[in-house]
């Protein structure tokens, strides 16, 4: 069976393709260049997906700076130095970015006849963002159901599968580890520098995981 996974380079979505991994899936991840401040965590994707040994590592270039409205696509806005326990929306996030890039996936699964796309979203530390809550993902299934020649017309299913839904960033840590994945790869930091910040709110989240997990990070941070 195959599964499209979407791969930002990031903790979360490697250790979605991990899970994937694990079900014996053939892999085929999705990352996305969409003109982000930290685009650096397109090279972790290419070498996460080296180690996976994927079928293929498509990547797409879309153009999300030409929207703006997001601390992560136009360099005018400071990424915050953020608690990431608000529950408000922040400014890091990228408007209706998970709805444009699991559309892309669910297209690809459709020409790959893929059953799965795999999306490492999670409710629990999840920053803020609406594209990372359960009622998105659910709504966002209703559609997918509906929206291919391959779901609509042929009625096959492709399965919106979410492995870290609900589980805390301490959780995905340990679960990461258990599975193997390479977290050593993994980029989080939203200012994309070579080291990690340590002050942003993905920065933080990462931390405060690995420290709960009683886990080093394996990755540097800048003194």
């Amino acid at each position: 069976m195959k599964a499209v996974i979407l791969l930002s380079g990031g903790l979360d979505s490697t250790v979605c393709m991990a899970a994937a991994k694990n079900k014996n899936y053939d892999l085929y991840p999705i990352s996305f260049d969409y003109q982000q401040r930290h685009n650096i965590e397109l090279e972790s994707a290419k070498k996460i997906a080296k180690f996976f040994n994927v079928k293929k590592h498509l990547i797409i270039n879309t153009n999300m700076n030409a929207i703006g409205g997001s601390a992560l696509t136009d360099n005018s806005i400071e990424v915050p130095d953020r608690d990431p326990d608000e529950t408000d929306v922040p400014i890091t996030y990228v408007p209706a970015r998970n709805l444009i890039f699991l559309s892309y996936a669910l297209g690809y699964a459709e020409v790959l006849g893929a059953e799965y796309v795999y999306i490492g979203v999670n409710a629990v530390d999840y920053s803020g963002y609406p594209d990372c809550r359960p009622d998105f993902i659910k709504k966002f299934q209703d559609l997918a159901d509906y929206a291919t020649k391959a779901t609509a017309a042929e009625h096959k299913k492709i399965e919106i599968v979410t492995p870290l839904q609900n589980l805390s960033k301490k959780d995905i840590v340990l679960l990461g580890a258990k599975l193997g994945a390479p977290l050593s790869m993994t980029r989080s930091c939203y200012n994309g520098g070579e080291k990690a910040c340590g002050h942003c709110d993905s920065c933080k989240l990462r931390l405060r995981g690995f420290e709960e997990a009683g886990l080093k990070d394996p990755i540097e941070y800048m003194e």
